[in-house]
């Protein structure tokens, strides 16, 4: 859940490339029928410049053929995607059909719109009625023998999406969109890449990904890029509203300007307990006065069950709160030597282990 609000002026370049030209964004929303069209939904915060040069381009009859909008997970970047493609698809529709096509959009039902988003896991992702609530593209092969055993992107899955990209609808544009791009297997993205250098007629692909790097680049050339940033905590403030306390204090503190992991948290009291328990851990690995108080607790990550990134974010956070200025630097160097050992396939005790070490003797 996240809010956008457009602000009411903006810049964007003429149609020659010189100089930009400041316009009003209400009179963009006034070009796309704003009168009748769907607002933008209370659910998206931030990103005003994003949503005010999307807007332009309906109103300027120029919609690219491929967006990608690239940035860290929970910003907000597929709330905003599947508010960009209910835009597309209601504009220039009747008055009186346009609350049937949002009910259309938000059931994933519309004829012209496709979304590749959750895909079935074995034994991890496996409930089809779930799954139909955010991916709108047959999944059957993934089921069948070699069952799909992660979230990777294959070229099956590319192939099943191409089949329906073909569809003819009702409207000027057919939305089609991918949360996660960087999911694709090489095979499926260069299969990808050839749709996109040939893309069907009135096709409009809607892509996210946590990162512009981690996408071919043969494929994000091919895009208009749009890059999400997190949010500053005054634009978050109206998000812990009946918060006032520490809860949502830590709340806003851990979700690091994405307005998702915020919304997130403050729903779920139980997983902000957990992860208060956590930071308190972190806290005391940091301050331990023994090599041996800190493998007692480093080491539970040893397991290949526990999520490292959640280690890693908490270790981050208490160690900017750490009391003594002068041993930041050299406990953040170790840090970072475990940041990069456990973006690899080494042993990760080992890798723990020797971290605990460095932090017990910085200078080494």
């Amino acid at each position: 859940m996240e809010i956008v609000c457009v602000q009411n002026r903006r810049t964007v370049a003429n149609d020659d490339g010189e100089a930009s030209k400041s316009i009003s964004v209400r009179s963009a929303e006034k070009d796309v029928r704003c009168e009748t069209m769907p607002p933008i939904p209370d659910r998206i915060i931030g990103h005003e410049k994003i949503c005010g040069e999307l807007l332009a381009d309906i109103a300027h009859d120029n919609v690219s053929h491929a967006y990608l909008f690239t940035g860290p997970r929970h910003l907000g970047k597929f709330t905003v995607a599947r508010w960009f493609a209910l835009r597309i698809l209601a504009d220039g529709r009747p008055p009186e059909e346009l609350e049937s096509i949002k009910d259309q959009v938000e059931r994933l039902i519309h004829p012209d719109l496709l979304s590749l988003d959750k895909l079935w896991i074995e034994e991890k992702q496996d409930d089809w009625k779930m799954i139909g609530q955010y991916s709108n593209i047959s999944q059957q092969h993934r089921s069948k023998a070699p069952l799909a055993k992660t979230d990777t992107i294959s070229i099956e899955d590319i192939r099943s999406l191409g089949q329906r990209l073909m569809e003819t609808g009702s409207s000027k544009h057919l939305c089609c969109l991918i949360r996660s791009v960087e999911r694709m297997q090489s095979a499926a993205a260069n299969s990808f890449l050839k749709v996109l250098e040939e893309p069907p007629p009135r096709v409009v692909f809607i892509l996210t990904a946590e990162s512009e790097h981690a996408v071919l680049k043969t494929v994000a050339s091919r895009t208009r890029i749009f890059r999400f940033h997190p949010l500053p905590k005054k634009a978050m403030r109206s998000l812990i509203e009946g918060h006032e306390d520490d809860d949502g204090a830590f709340a806003m503190h851990l979700a690091q300007g994405a307005p998702g992991e915020l919304l997130s948290l403050l729903e779920n009291p139980d997983a902000l307990r957990s992860k208060k328990q956590l930071h308190s851990q972190a806290k005391q690995f940091w301050q331990a006065r023994t090599l041996a108080e800190r493998l007692s607790w480093i080491m539970t990550y040893a397991d290949s069950k526990k999520d490292p990134e959640e280690l890693l974010l908490h270790l981050a956070l208490t160690l900017r709160e750490h009391p003594e200025n002068e041993k930041r630097a050299e406990l953040s160097a170790a840090y970072m030597n475990l940041v990069s050992g456990l973006s690899t396939n080494a042993h990760r005790g080992l890798l723990l282990e020797r971290f605990a070490l460095a932090v017990e003797s910085p200078e080494c």
